[in-house]
């Protein structure tokens, strides 16, 4: 119970990364590599404030504000300057690296003395329950890990409804549109540069708090926490839409939690049947393929059928 309780939230932390990449990669069709850099970037800021005394909301929020800053300059090579959208991720990716070190002064930043929301949970636990530990269906759990899980799903509750609503705003509404059919939009009058760049600090703003919230739970930052991040958020999308079936904006949204859970799942799983760690980021790559090939291969064979 303990192992699916960590799943689920980190599962969770993560699925604020697939809304980020589900906003770069769907909305603007931009596979934005700066992913791999902000939420190491949202993870330092977080950790370093912490570690100096600050609140863990305002340091939160702090690597929050990391995260736009770093999607808007991926944002202003893309509109500004011409750059290509994959080459501009990369940049900043890499430049982000030094970034991050310069933030944390070396490669790796511990919360051991700092108050981070999982101390805060650990408190919250002890008040309610009275007690390290609580049967939760017959299992014995911690208090700290139940309060813990509980806290993170209301975050990631309240964030997709401000995402929903915010798409649904006028703003967010011509943020869509011009990732649609920015050519269309570009005939009105509409700056949709602008629009792009607004909606690539987004994006990564929620990869950064993403980050942020990942480091204050496994207790650390480092500086190679972000390899791989954007496969693991493009599969999330994947699976999301596959459960969804549908790419309208609420179930989209939906679907880019509910991936990120199940596929967090998957993971701890395939780690408890004895997965070598070492091999985890070439099965995710694997199963991003996959999920990219076989529903095209099955829809060829329908219409083949049908034919």
């Amino acid at each position: 119970m303990t192992l699916l309780l960590g799943a689920l939230t980190i599962g969770l932390i993560l699925s604020l990364l697939a809304l980020g990449i589900y906003i770069s990669y769907r909305v603007f069709d931009i596979a934005d590599i700066t992913v791999d850099g902000s939420i190491t970037l949202g993870a330092a800021i977080c950790a370093v404030l912490i570690v100096k005394g600050v609140h863990p909301l305002l340091a939160t929020l702090a690597g929050f504000a990391g995260g736009l800053a770093a999607g808007t300059v991926t944002g202003i090579l893309q509109a500004k300057f011409k750059i290509n959208a994959l080459l501009a991720g990369i940049l900043v990716m890499t430049g982000l690296y030094s970034v991050n070190l310069h933030v944390m002064g070396k490669s790796n930043v511990p919360l051991l003395s700092g108050e981070s929301f999982i101390t805060l949970a650990e408190r919250a636990g002890q008040r309610w329950f009275g007690r390290p530990e609580v049967n939760l269906l017959g299992w014995l759990v911690s208090a700290r890990d139940l309060v813990t899980l509980l806290a993170v799903l209301l975050m990631i509750v309240l964030a997709c409804l401000a995402l929903y609503w915010f798409f649904r705003t006028e703003l967010g509404t011509a943020m869509r549109a011009a990732g649609d059919n920015p050519q269309m939009i570009r005939a009105l009058g509409v700056n949709v540069e602008r629009y792009r760049i607004m909606g690539l600090a987004l994006a990564n703003g929620l990869v950064a708090l993403s980050g942020a919230l990942l480091a204050q739970y496994q207790g650390f930052a480092d500086a190679q926490m972000g390899i791989g991040m954007v496969v693991w958020g493009l599969a999330s999308v994947i699976i999301g839409e596959s459960l969804t079936g549908s790419r309208s904006l609420g179930l989209a949204i939906y679907g880019a939690v509910a991936g990120s859970v199940l596929f967090r799942l998957l993971v701890a799983i395939a780690l408890r049947w004895g997965l070598n760690p070492n091999d985890l980021k070439l099965v995710t790559a694997l199963f991003v393929f996959a999920a990219l090939v076989l529903p095209q291969m099955l829809q060829r064979r329908r219409q083949a059928a049908l034919a």
